[in-house]
């Protein structure tokens, strides 16, 4: 099994659309979704983000960051939430968002998450973050 997230981006028209759809129509949709993952078992997080002028960029261009309250840079395409699933392919993960709820014109990038057993196990911060993770309930 790997991971993939789901990655839901959206354009001013995508956010236009979802700010006239019913919400509580919007939250079936949705949540028939999420259901049919969990049932699946795949399903390992999913969240929302907030109006993106609610959010704020750190800029490492200069010597010094810049902080830049939200709306900011392209809206053409927003970051307005993601899943995580734990899948066996690449091929599953693609199928899973195929069936995503989505406004037209929205789209969903794929990305593997790697696991931390694929970085060197001899390096004293992956050993910290193991030793967090069991103690978490996270491996």
């Amino acid at each position: 099994m790997a991971k993939y997230m789901l990655i839901m981006r959206g354009t001013d028209d995508t956010q236009a659309q979802m700010a006239k759809a019913s919400f509580d129509e919007m939250l079936e949709t949705v949540g028939r979704f999420n259901d049919e993952l969990i049932k699946a078992g795949v399903l390992v997080a999913a969240e929302g983000l907030d109006d993106a002028a609610q959010g704020v960029v750190v800029d490492y261009s200069g010597e010094t960051p810049v902080v830049t309250d939200g709306p900011y840079g392209e809206t053409k395409e927003l970051f307005g939430g993601f899943y995580i699933i734990d899948v066996s392919t690449k091929e599953e993960a693609v199928e899973w968002a195929k069936r995503m709820p989505a406004f037209p014109g929205a789209k969903c990038e794929i990305r593997r998450v790697p696991g931390i057993d694929e970085f060197p196990q001899d390096n004293e911060w992956v050993k910290k973050e193991r030793a967090w993770r069991e103690q978490t309930g996270q491996l």
